[in-house]
Order: structure tokens, then C-alpha cells, then sequence
């Protein structure tokens, strides 16, 4: 009982607004490729990304993968992101090239592209949780524009001016169904694993190509703006502390969400799951409060918030 056990040795605790995988819908954007070598791999990236929608349930729809006709691609972007802002949960992945003029990042598009507040103004009307993973270059200032509660920001860059051609698309497409993500070993890859997972691969790229590496990718979930790179992590486990008060270390509901369930998650009502969630939050609430609590309360809330998440897998 993966969830049980982690309550229990207290050695890491994540919880977030967690919904079936079949619930949710996907909006995948392939934007301008700008030479064939990069449409190539874009096109490799989509069918990728594609399949694990299939293979977890997930309503998708893509863009800018088709022959271009009628309405832009960003006409169509605006479009569906208004249809779909009553979905239970909401996945919008950008695969392609991004730009900073010091200003404004933008996702390029073929045609007109797209600013990170203009995406922000799109989905100001979403009420549910929303992962918005943005692949390109330039793409850092899109978690300050994109951040809020219940939302989780990835971007490929750390800030606009790691312009250069992103790698993390390529390792990202891969992890959501690549068994070496799953860094808990719950058969399953959330999309907390999914960063870590690329962004190492994309870290031994540069390593093993002695060379300098030019993009570093940040995970934004708890709704600060800062973003939380994955040498945080020590498996799914943060290890570090901030320096800055203002900031606390991303991956908590980013840890709960999947496109693929694994057979005892898919066993789980959603009743449960959202109960699940919210034990493991209180959970984390009270590791926080450790050094303030009476050991033996502490101990005892520890025990009784436990056997609760045990007899939710024992009896859903």
C-alpha cells in the first residue's frame, strides 16, 4: 500500500487535488518547428505523448500537429482551452520553440504566437486543477504569469534567456510511461516524477557532451511563482531547504497527479481518492508541526491519520 507506507515512515508526504486519469483531457500544442530536423522530433514527441493519453484514458487534442487550415493555431488554442474549462482536471503540454524579448516570453505558433499572459488570461475561467508543461526554450517566465493554487507550471528554461533548443521534450514524452520515472515504485509516474526523470536526463546530456548546459528546468505547484529545480529532490523527497522565507519547495500536488493509473489507483473510487488526498495533506501539515507538538500527540495523530489511509485501500 504505497500511499499507507509513505504515511507511516513519514519520509515524504505529497497530497493535491488529485482525479482519475480518465477524467482527464489533455491539450497538446506542437508549435512552429522552424526546420525539419526540429519537426521531426516534435512529431516524435506528439505520438509519444499521444499514446500515453490512450493508454491512461485521457480525452486529447492536439494542435499544430495537422495540416494547417481554417483558423490559426492560436485561434484554435483560445478556442479549446474555452471548451474544455469544465473539465475535472486539465493537462495543457507545449512542445516546440519559445522566445524572450527581455519582456514578453512567448511559445511560438505557427502564425501568431502566444505569450505566457495570454495563456494566463485564457484559463483565468479553469477552476480545476491545471499542469501546464511548457517544453521550449525562453519558457522561465511563463510559471510567474501561469502560477495559482491548484495549478502546476513545468518549464524546460529557468528564466527567457536560456534561448537555445530545449532537450526536455524528447525525455519528457518518454517518462510518462518509462518504468525508471516511476521513482516510488507504484507503478505509476506522476507528473512530479516526470520532471525529475527529464530534467536528469537532460543534466547527463550536457554531461556527457562536455558541454555547458544551456537550459535548467523548474516545477511550480504550490503557487508562489518561484519554481523548484530537481536537484531539490532526492527521489520524489525534497532535501533542501530555501534560503528566502517567501519561497517553500514545490512537487506536492504535482506528486498526485497521472495520465497513466496504475492498477490499484484505477481500483480507487474517487470518493476515496479525494479522501486519500486530504489525509495526506493533513499529514503534511503535521510534519511541519512536529517540533511544536508533544511527541506523544504528535505520534498518536501520525497513527490515527495512518489507519485511516490503510482502511481505504483495504475497503474500496
Amino acid at each position: 500500500m504505497r500511499v499507507f507506507l509513505r504515511a507511516v515512515v513519514c519520509a515524504v508526504v505529497l497530497g493535491g487535488a488529485c482525479r482519475a486519469a480518465e477524467q482527464a483531457r489533455v491539450v497538446l500544442v506542437v508549435g512552429a518547428p522552424g526546420a525539419d530536423e526540429y519537426g521531426k522530433m516534435f512529431a516524435e514527441w506528439r505520438e509519444r505523448i499521444v499514446a500515453a493519453c490512450q493508454t491512461g484514458g485521457a480525452d486529447v487534442v492536439t494542435i499544430g500537429g495537422e495540416t494547417a487550415s481554417g483558423a490559426s493555431d492560436k485561434q484554435k488554442l483560445r478556442q479549446t482551452l474555452g471548451e474544455n474549462s469544465d473539465a475535472k482536471q486539465l493537462w495543457l503540454i507545449l512542445i516546440g520553440h519559445g522566445t524572450f524579448d527581455g519582456k514578453t516570453a512567448r511559445f511560438n505558433l505557427r502564425g501568431p504566437d502566444v505569450s505566457a499572459a495570454e495563456l494566463a488570461d485564457w484559463l483565468h475561467e479553469v477552476a480545476c486543477p491545471v499542469a501546464i508543461v511548457n517544453c521550449s526554450s525562453a519558457s522561465g517566465p511563463f510559471i510567474e504569469r501561469l502560477t495559482g493554487k491548484g495549478r502546476i507550471v513545468v518549464t524546460a528554461a529557468r528564466s527567457g534567456f536560456e534561448h537555445n533548443f530545449s532537450r526536455f521534450g524528447d525525455h519528457f514524452s518518454r517518462s510518462l510511461t518509462e518504468l525508471q520515472a516511476d521513482l516510488d515504485k507504484d507503478d505509476q509516474v506522476s507528473l512530479l516524477e516526470a520532471f525529475l526523470f527529464s530534467s536528469r536526463r537532460v543534466e547527463e546530456f550536457y554531461a556527457d557532451e562536455n558541454r555547458l548546459a544551456t537550459e535548467h528546468a523548474l516545477l511550480d505547484d504550490n503557487g508562489d511563482g518561484q519554481g523548484t529545480s530537481a536537484d531539490w529532490f532526492q527521489g520524489v523527497r525534497v532535501v533542501k531547504e530555501a534560503q528566502d522565507a517567501k519561497q517553500s519547495p514545490d512537487g506536492t500536488l504535482a506528486h498526485q497527479l497521472h495520465l497513466v493509473l496504475s492498477a490499484q489507483e484505477r481500483e480507487l473510487s474517487a470518493e476515496a481518492i479525494a479522501r486519500r488526498n486530504e489525509l495526506e495533506q493533513e499529514l503534511l501539515v503535521l510534519v511541519k508541526r512536529k517540533d511544536a507538538m508533544p511527541v506523544d500527540e504528535y505520534y498518536l495523530t501520525v497513527e490515527t491519520i495512518a489507519l485511516e489511509l490503510a482502511h481505504i485501500y483495504q475497503t474500496d
